[in-house]
């Protein structure tokens, strides 16, 4: 099936009898792990930033005399985290005799038509629905491969950086090797060591399907640990025991086949951009035009991150020798 450009019509979307069933994947869990489209946090700015800062390394050898002069003064450098918001704007527009012929209806291949009732009596509602979802499926690729762009003009679009690009401190490249269970450990322990994955409801994995069953096979079925499952953020995920604690494992199709990103998710949130006397996310009408309804989705939205290194990845995993 493909879609549609222009104005939906009765030439161009009929209706059909019987239930309607989806063919296409609508998971985003990491967006929705997040705070979603309606979540996250409220910025002024197309360009976002934050600070983070860290402590000194403990020591046991700074005790002091009695009686001693104050010591020298010292303080703690912040450092700033930035990203941009990106555009996501969409049009749906429908005729007015698509909305009205609701028990118009095509045939399948010359066969007759069978008792039954239209399962779309909203043509409009019901494809601004779809696009919705379809915004949610680019952002949440967005989040995790998106290439930052900040351009001088507006000859470019802004594109928000990913989760992927956002990682610098905290890699590994496997280099086609097979992925073992210490691969993941070590990088587990990097990230653990600056700071990140401290707390346990958070603690996650993001992996497409071939890794996340290598995943499995390491830590579950090869250490006959019984599966176990939890809620973060109305998206339920695996859990496994490592040494680092209980880690969910995320299941995202947007993650490449061969990439692990370990991540803390509390320092993770959408930004948006308050629109005066909209919101984020809206959809409003458009100039009326001829005889149709049109209708723009509209919503500006970057990925808040928080301190990179208390994420990590693995890139160039092989599941299997020769994979």
């Amino acid at each position: 099936m493909a879609g549609i450009t222009g104005m939906g019509t009765t030439f161009n979307l009929p209706n059909f009898v019987g239930e309607l069933f989806n063919v296409s994947p609508e998971d985003t869990p990491f967006l929705s792990a997040i705070g979603g489209l309606t979540g996250g946090v409220a910025v002024n700015s197309t360009v976002f930033t934050w600070s983070s800062y860290d402590l000194r390394d403990a020591e046991d050898d700074r005790q002091r005399l009695e009686g001693a002069d104050a010591p020298t003064a010292e303080g703690r450098v912040r450092a700033a985290g930035s990203n941009v918001l990106e555009i996501h704007q969409e049009q749906v527009a429908v005729s007015y005799t698509k909305q009205a012929a609701t028990n118009q209806f095509s045939n399948v291949d010359g066969d007759p038509f069978i008792g039954g009732g239209n399962a779309v009596t909203d043509e409009l509602g019901w494809q601004l629905q779809q696009e919705f979802k379809q915004i949610a499926r680019d952002v949440e690729k967005s989040f995790i491969t998106g290439t930052y762009a900040l351009p001088a003009d507006n000859s470019t679009a802004r594109s928000t950086r990913g989760l992927l690009e956002a990682i610098e401190t905290n890699e590994v490249d496997l280099s086609d090797e097979v992925l073992t269970a210490e691969d993941v450990l070590d990088l587990m322990q990097e990230v653990w060591e600056n700071g990140g994955i401290q707390e346990s409801e958070t603690r996650t994995l993001l992996v497409n399907a071939t890794l996340k069953r290598k995943l499995t096979a390491l830590f579950i079925t090869g250490k006959s640990y019984q599966e176990q499952t939890r809620n973060v953020g109305g998206v339920n995920l695996q859990v496994i025991e490592t040494d680092f604690g209980r880690t969910n494992i995320m299941l995202n199709r947007y993650v490449p086949a061969d990439t692990i990103i370990v991540a803390s998710l509390e320092d993770c949130a959408p930004a948006f951009l308050e629109i005066p006397g909209k919101g984020h996310f809206f959809a409003e009408p458009l100039a009326k035009t001829g005889a149709s309804e049109k209708v723009q989705v509209y919503g500006e939205i970057g990925l808040r991150y928080g301190n990179e290194r208390k994420h990590g990845k693995i890139v160039n995993a092989a599941a299997s020798s020769g994979s």
